[in-house]
């Protein structure tokens, strides 16, 4: 799953944490719907903001959530799943651009598309995809060529591009075509006095996202020969670094002149969430359970074990706190998976985040585990808005934050 905006989700209330998921697995289930097993592939973190952003605008109604059957990725779970317009139009989009991203790898010739079989096959993939994000766009009113014909552009802008040519015309097609697809919401959720400031905050969207992506992939572009934005322009870290913060700014900025029915985990992750999504590629902030992060404060964490069990048995006879300890009844026995059963559930866990960012059912004993994220040291904005709860729970007009007064520039 590949996006700019991964939250942490210890960052998220339990409520935005379950709001989120919700999207996240609308998009993957509209997927499939609309286009089969195999483009539910294309599912994507940045794609479901376009569906959180239909329904940040919508009035609320009963049909907007259905109940999904179990799933390996939710540990074979039912969940709440967002549906309806929002989701097919993140589906829509997610096609298209992943369909981008994999001629863009072919023209590149990264890995295995190099060879020419593969090649071949990777294009009639993305072909595929692009007629499948046409029929869903075109049902939804949306035209999905703008977003082919500013894809189509970016070739011929990196072929012209050298030392001097200006960074923001080199990410100019991405601005448009995340531009179109952010102001769509405001047609979808029959507020059109919305396009306007979307189209906006979509297009430093597409800004931030291929400065990030250039950032994150300067030096294994340098160690294979790949092309850079950065490097083929000659522009510093520093001067991208000023242009993502003045997008980040912007984005604030083009959220307030929207209207919301309810904005809250629109502003979380386009607002605090994005934020972090630059520090996480400039290396300026960590989360301390990553071995070696340096935070904020300058220190380091030790490398610890994934997920290792402390030192000692905590369930042994001899430790007063554990089950068989004095006073304490032995533990009820679990309705434990097979092995096989568990194996496959565990894989289903590996490939998502809940491992490492959420509250996860354990594969074989059914325990509730925290994933690695609830031990996070965030800095920023993630710490100080959390003392007054701000942007989950406060309750501010549009989901806005509170007057906390920790210069987060809400």
């Amino acid at each position: 799953m590949f996006g700019i905006v991964r939250p942490c989700t210890h960052r998220l209330s339990e409520g935005l944490r379950t709001e989120w998921m919700a999207h996240l697995c609308g998009l993957c289930l509209a997927l499939r719907s609309d286009h089969g097993q195999f483009a539910r592939i294309v599912t994507n973190y940045d794609g479901l903001i376009v569906s959180v952003l239909t329904e940040a605008q919508s009035e609320r109604t009963t049909g907007r959530r259905r109940t999904a059957g179990p799933c390996p990725l939710r540990a074979m779970r039912t969940a709440p799943v967002a549906r309806g317009e929002g989701a097919r139009l993140a589906a829509a989009v997610s096609l298209v651009l992943a369909s981008a991203k994999v001629r863009d790898h072919v023209a590149d010739g990264d890995g295995l598309l190099r060879r020419r079989p593969v090649a071949a096959a990777a294009r009639r993939v993305a072909a595929g995809w692009d007629r499948a994000g046409a029929r869903t766009g075109a049902q939804l009113g949306f035209d999905t060529a703008l977003l082919v014909d500013a894809v189509d552009r970016q070739t011929g802008i990196e072929l012209a591009a050298g030392p001097g040519t200006p960074l923001l015309t080199i990410t100019e097609p991405t601005e448009t075509a995340t531009a179109a697809a952010f102001a769509h919401t405001a047609v979808l959720a029959g507020r059109p006095q919305n396009a306007e400031p979307l189209a906006e905050a979509g297009r430093l969207f597409g800004r931030l996202a291929h400065l990030l992506d250039a950032v994150e992939d300067q030096e294994a572009d340098a160690a294979s020969g790949a092309w850079n934005p950065l490097t083929a322009t000659g522009t510093s870290r520093a001067e991208a670094r000023r242009l993502c913060d003045d997008a980040l700014h912007g984005v604030r900025l083009a959220l307030r002149d929207a209207e919301f029915t309810d904005g809250k985990l629109a502003h979380v992750l386009l607002a605090h969430e994005l934020r972090q999504s630059v520090d996480r590629a400039f290396g300026t902030t960590a989360c301390s359970h990553q071995p070696g992060a340096v935070l904020l404060d300058g220190t380091a964490t030790a490398p610890t074990g994934a997920y290792g069990p402390p030192p000692g048995n905590p369930y042994a006879p001899t430790n007063p706190g554990g089950p068989g300890g004095p006073g304490q009844p032995p533990e009820p026995p679990r309705d434990r998976r097979g092995l096989i059963m568990g194996c496959l559930v565990w894989a289903g866990l590996a490939c998502t985040c809940q491992m490492c960012c959420g509250t996860f059912e354990d594969p074989w004993s059914h325990q509730r585990r925290e994933g690695l994220c609830h031990q996070c040291d965030c800095g920023n904005c993630g710490d100080c808005c959390e003392c007054c709860n701000c942007c989950s729970n406060c309750g501010g007009e549009d989901g806005g934050c509170c007057n906390c007064d920790c210069g987060c520039d809400c």
